[in-house]
């Protein structure tokens, strides 16, 4: 479980990478293509940089798994994954929409999770067991008697697989898709745990990408899984699956299996 110690580095950490990216924010700014052909820029890499000398210095038995420089292995079961800005596309385009991901992990699973928008100074904390806060109050995932009614979110259709696109097109087909949200990243799950949106589905994710937002979603009532509605965990398939009330994870699982 994670301690009240835990909690408060949690919060240096996301301090730290906010400061880094606000100071880069809508600045002239050059982005370089990954092997997997996302973008990075030197806010990304600034802001893990301040996170992992912080962890070092005050969890040396502590593994990390960030997006920008990789895996350092600890000795302690537990692992900070950090991904200091999910939804550098948003960035790079002055869109306060992306956000700072903090998770700790113990033995694989999550038990703390930060989202961070460090421009519009917004944050939410999950801890396993507790009710997740948003800058300090309370927040609450809202019912959604029919699936219908349903309110659904996703990054980018770019990011499925055709046959992942079909299914997600399904479930969108069976909700109000008039308000189908497109793009928000990780922001997206912030809106769901306060109740703005009901449903969040997304492919192709990463560790890095997921990790912080089961607390987060979990603690405000949600659920969160994989598409055929299990755990989230270090060695999931990369379907994630948000969900706001979970009287309807039976219904989206089995649309999109």
């Amino acid at each position: 479980m994670a301690s009240p110690s835990d909690i408060a580095l949690a919060h240096r950490l996301a301090d730290a990478a906010r400061a880094e990216i606000q100071s880069l924010f809508r600045t002239v700014i050059e982005s370089e293509a990954k092997g997997d052909a996302s973008p990075v820029t030197l806010a990304d890499r600034n802001a893990e940089a301040a996170m992992r000398k912080l962890i070092e210095a005050e969890c040396s038995a502590d593994g990390i798994h960030g997006e920008e420089y990789g895996v350092k292995d600890g000795v302690s079961g537990r692992q900070w994954v950090l991904d200091p800005i999910d939804g550098t596309t948003a960035f790079l385009a002055g869109r306060p929409i992306f956000g700072t991901l903090i998770a700790l992990l113990a033995d694989g699973f999550p038990v703390l999770g930060i989202i961070d928008q460090p421009i519009l100074g917004e944050r939410w904390l999950g801890v396993a067991g507790q009710e997740t806060t948003f800058n300090g109050k309370r927040v609450k995932a809202r019912l959604c008697p029919e699936l219908d009614k349903a309110t659904i979110a996703t990054t980018g259709p770019h990011y499925f697989s055709v046959e992942q696109g079909d299914k997600f097109m399904a479930l969108a087909g069976q909700t109000d898709h008039k308000r189908m949200v497109m793009g928000g990243d990780c922001y997206n799950y912030g809106c769901l745990a306060s109740g703005q949106i009901d449903i969040v589905a997304e492919a192709g994710l990463k560790l890095h990408d997921y990790a912080a937002l089961v607390p987060v979603v979990e603690g405000a009532g949600g659920v969160m899984g994989d598409w055929r509605g299990e755990p989230l965990h270090a060695g999931s398939d990369g379907t994630v699956l948000a969900i706001g009330d979970p009287a309807r994870l039976e219904d989206v699982v089995e649309i999109l299996a």
